[in-house]
């Protein structure tokens, strides 16, 4: 079995798996049979459902993250089931549905960890995909500390986005300090922007989709936007004073010069949440964000219970992705589908 940052995952099993592995960085997705990992103490095995494919799988294919060791598996955003589990794992048992999302466990000694914000774990933070094999298997060993339960009213292939684009938006909106009935505006309509969309009418705000062109008016309303600007028609930012500024604005465009765009569309104490990992930077007048008490921050997705808390509300809420589906052996149509910008809105492998 093959493991870099935890050995001790699991152990041997006889039984064969089918998994997606990446060789070596930047080398090709391949389709191989493994050996079915045995869960040891802490940990739990479960049998992959389904399994998202995420802009953030590029850093395990293209060697981005340091540290990465291969052959590796990627994958983070996965639900299935769990068929083992190993000693001393309290509170789950074979045959609960699960959710596994970026915090895939933490080492539980440093500052971030004692204070119970384990996504930001300092020392040993673990990622699925990337710091140990993820869910373009049949089957995975994770930590029992990274598990979320999954509703019995969400299917797998509707979980899995949702245990990173999902709880990504859904935990950075409802620790924005908005309240019901604020203006709160979803920048860009993709993969996380949907799901924003969805989350910030769902949560009571009153919500404004701006995405570029026209003919994604419908799409917005149909998502529960009340109103929605054109960036291309004319400056958004204005467009959003005239409807009493912004006191939230959800940037999940991964367009550094769109985000500033937007900026000035802000009310007096209003704060940008920056959810799209853009590569360009973001200029700020310090005037005006001394003179309107304006922030920006980031959010980075959340820990296990988060993604439990993003399942639970999804499921009471009808707060769904659009998904296109593919089978686990032609992960690398999806994963190009998905890095092409073409898919509406989140790719999905399953185990067939």
């Amino acid at each position: 079995m093959r493991r870099s940052y935890l050995p001790n995952l699991g152990g041997e099993h006889m039984a064969s798996m089918r998994v997606v592995e990446v060789s070596r960085a930047k080398g090709p997705f391949q389709l191989v049979e493994r050996t079915i990992p045995e869960p040891v103490a802490g940990a739990v095995r479960v049998k992959v459902e389904a399994c998202g494919i995420c802009h953030s799988d590029a850093f395990t294919k293209e060697g981005l993250f340091p540290g990465i060791q291969y052959p590796r598996v990627p994958g983070h955003e996965i639900a299935g089931v769990i068929d083992a589990i190993g000693a001393g794992v309290m509170g789950w048992a074979v045959g609960d549905r699960v959710g596994i999302g970026w915090h895939g466990g933490h080492c539980g000694y440093c500052d971030s960890c004692r204070r119970g914000d384990f996504v930001t774990c300092q020392i040993a933070p673990q990622i699925p995909g990337i710091t140990y094999d993820g869910g373009y298997a049949e089957y995975l060993v994770a930590p029992a500390v990274a598990l979320a339960r999954i509703p019995t009213d969400i299917s797998a292939i509707d979980a899995a986005p949702l245990m990173c684009a999902g709880i990504t938006t859904f935990n950075a909106l409802r620790n924005s300090g908005a309240r019901a009935g604020d203006l709160v505006a979803v920048l860009g309509i993709g993969g996380l922007g949907h799901l924003g969309i969805q989350y910030a009418a769902k949560m009571g705000f009153t919500t404004v989709a701006i995405a570029r062109g026209e003919d994604k008016a419908a799409l917005a309303t149909q998502l529960g936007a009340r109103h929605y600007i054109d960036s291309q028609a004319g400056d958004p930012a204005a467009a959003l004073k005239k409807l009493g500024g912004a006191r939230v604005i959800l940037a999940t465009v991964t367009n550094g010069p769109a985000m500033q765009a937007v900026l000035g569309g802000l009310r007096i104490n209003g704060k940008m949440i920056m959810v799209g990992a853009a590569n360009e930077s973001v200029a700020v007048s310090p005037l005006a964000m001394l003179g309107s008490r304006l922030s920006v921050a980031g959010w980075p997705s959340g820990a296990s219970i988060d993604s439990q808390d993003t399942l639970a509300f999804s499921a009471n809420s009808g707060v769904r992705p659009m998904n296109e589906v593919y089978p686990l052996a032609k992960a690398a149509e999806g994963y190009e589908r998905m890095m092409s910008g073409k898919a509406r809105f989140r790719v999905v492998l399953t185990m067939q």
